[in-house]
């Protein structure tokens, strides 16, 4: 990942987000392709797990987390600021499941990463 934390952008809560120029940028330091093969290389890559899940099927990264497309059903739901009741459309919405090695890390825990979800 990029280890330079100053090139990542800032949110409006100020916590930094991470952007695909900072990865095509920790692909050009780390694999030491050109700057336009590494962008490419990030856009590939991007473009061909969206593919997947458009298409309704998962995305699994190992020792990473897995994304779903998930159906929801037409439901009845309220307007927060009128209470006015109106109908939601069913939709298929996309899921992340973080793997237990990812939740591990991002708690401070040491995992073996050969021992995937």
């Amino acid at each position: 990942m990029v280890s330079d934390g100053n090139s990542h952008e800032k949110t409006n809560n100020g916590q930094r987000t991470l952007t695909r120029a900072d990865l095509a940028d920790a692909v050009y330091r780390a694999v030491g392709l050109s700057r336009a093969e590494s962008a490419a290389m990030v856009e590939t890559v991007l473009g061909e797990i969206s593919d997947v899940i458009a298409g309704g099927e998962t995305v699994k990264l190992s020792s990473f987390g897995s994304f779903l497309v998930r159906a929801k059903g037409e439901r009845l739901g309220r307007n927060p600021k009128t209470g006015v009741e109106a109908s939601i459309s069913p939709r298929r919405v996309i899921v992340f499941k973080a793997s237990h090695v990812l939740k591990a890390r991002v708690n401070g825990n040491a995992v073996d990463p050969d021992d995937e979800d």
